[in-house]
């Protein structure tokens, strides 16, 4: 009998050291969660910060790039899906354009991105040859600009 009671009381000691342990670890979570739920529910959310670089630091395009489709004979399909895509494109422009949320510098980086998703899209839509073609106008423009960042600027 005595055995038995010693066994029932080893039971007892080691149930009340998990629940201390699984007890501690409870209050441990609520401590490291109790920050970011008081956080979550006060203040309303701030905007993320961005780092802005100065004007200087920042290149900027002297003016439009230069149409790399310029030149290229479309089919009719192609036309319809290139002005589908332009279509498409202009509309989510406008969006941005007119959304009071975004600062100048986003409103600049979306926009840029359409205008580059958009390129993307219609060099998809090209047969291999006229893929090949444009690809040989962009080396071209940029070796040409290679060589003018090479050569150094005159002082006035």
């Amino acid at each position: 009998m005595k055995k038995h009671a010693s066994l029932q009381i080893r039971m007892r000691m080691s149930k009340n050291r998990f629940s201390a342990r699984v007890t501690v670890a409870a209050g441990f979570l609520l401590l490291c969660a109790a920050p970011g739920l008081t956080r979550a529910q006060g203040s309303p959310p701030r905007p993320p910060q961005t780092h802005k670089a100065s004007p200087a630091a920042r290149p900027k395009n002297d003016a439009q790039p230069t149409d790399d489709f310029a030149g290229l004979k479309y089919t009719d399909d192609q036309k319809e899906k290139i002005d589908q895509i332009h279509q498409d494109m202009k509309s989510r422009m406008d969006l941005v354009v007119k959304d009071e949320k975004l600062s100048p510098d986003q409103k600049e980086a979306m926009l840029e991105g359409y205008r580059r998703l958009e390129r993307g899209q219609v060099f998809k839509l090209l047969t291999p040859e006229q893929q090949r073609e444009v690809r040989k106008k962009i080396s071209a423009r940029r070796a040409a600009e290679q060589e003018k960042k090479k050569k150094p600027s005159l002082p006035k």
